[in-house]
């Protein structure tokens, strides 16, 4: 199999650091930071492009221009004039809040929203930890978000805030069981958690999202309530609680929780491509261009979604989750698990 551009890139920036410093050591060292400063630059981009494209979607489905102000006629400086807004802020701190446990919310928030981002493959080779329990891991360390949020809304004194983080303990530790028991009918067909071995997989046979129809559609849904983006953004419901867990910040405090919510809706996108879309995967274009525009078009379906149904209410969103997705989760398992059977013993 041919390496791909980022795995020929990547080879092309060892080469020089090799040339420069000599010792392996030292170069592994400094091959680590630039995955890292890698990850760290799409996931900062990604806001950045992310709030600007979400301006654009809704103001195409409502009929509207959207941002045409701030950098010419298709305000391209947009982003860029709400992140100087957002700098020049006051850092308002709350009276009787607990200070430690407030400051550190939303920097913890952004903690497993960026490690996730080490177990995908972004092209052939191109995964910065390829570990056989990557599934696994992905999904533990992404469910530590429900913490830092936990932490916001208790730490704040206020009502509103500690509503809006127990709501977040109820929704994401209920839509993440469904998540889980859905994505089990991938580990079935591939026999492997690791993220290399499913994309492999898919190419070998066809993409899961044909396979796994049922797991592909739960996994939209739980995905969606797992990002906190409509129509299950019950956590900071603006009509009832103000902004949940986020009430009390602001400037680069309130910033840094959305970074970590458009962080986590390129993850999203990019763990859909990895587990159902076949990945790199794909005829004529190069591995890494495949993967993007997959990614791309996941995120305007995620974005599609927010601009198109209504807000939930709370107890239904909770009973969706346990008596509908839960269930239909464990019969895809089952499912699954005759059709291999039954594939094997003709075999």
């Amino acid at each position: 199999m041919h390496n791909g551009i980022l795995l020929t890139a990547a080879g092309w920036i060892r080469d020089i650091l090799t040339f420069l410093f000599g010792n392996e050591l030292l170069v592994n060292i400094l091959m680590t930071l630039v995955g890292i400063g890698a990850i760290i630059s799409v996931i900062l981009t990604s806001a950045i492009v992310f709030t600007y494209a979400e301006r654009k979607v809704c103001a195409f489905m409502q009929v509207r221009i959207g941002p045409n102000r701030v950098g010419g006629r298709f305000g391209l400086l947009q982003p860029v004039a709400d992140m100087l807004k957002l700098m020049s802020k006051e850092d308002i701190i709350p009276n009787g809040c607990d200070r430690v446990v407030w400051s550190l919310s939303p920097m913890l928030l952004f903690v497993p929203s960026a490690l996730i981002y080490s177990f995908f493959p972004f092209d052939d080779g191109a995964i910065l930890a390829d570990v056989n329990v990557g599934l696994f891991l992905l999904l533990a360390i992404s469910s530590q978000a429900v913490l830092p949020f936990l932490m916001g809304g208790y730490a704040s004194n206020s009502k509103y805030a500690m509503i809006g983080g127990m709501r977040t303990v109820a929704q994401m530790l209920s839509y993440e069981a469904p998540m889980a028991f859905s994505l089990i009918g991938v580990v079935m067909l591939t026999g492997s958690m690791k993220m290399s071995a499913i994309v492999e997989a898919q190419a070998t046979h066809t993409w899961f999202v044909l396979l796994q129809p049922i797991a592909f559609v739960i996994y939209l849904i739980t995905a969606t309530a797992e990002t906190n983006r409509t129509p299950f953004d019950l956590v900071e419901d603006e009509s009832e609680i103000v902004a949940g867990p986020f009430t009390e910040y602001s400037g680069m405090r309130w910033a840094l929780f959305f970074l970590a919510e458009y962080a986590n809706l390129l993850s999203i996108s990019i763990l859909t491509t990895t587990l159902f879309l076949g990945g790199w995967h794909g005829p004529v274009l190069p591995g890494a261009v495949w993967f993007w525009l997959k990614v791309l078009v996941m995120i305007f379906v995620f974005m599609w979604f927010r601009w198109t149904f209504p807000r939930t209410r709370i107890d239904q969103m909770l009973s969706f989750s346990w008596k509908v997705l839960l269930p239909l989760a464990l019969v895809n398992m089952l499912l699954t698990g005759v059709g291999i059977y039954l594939y094997q013993s003709l075999c």
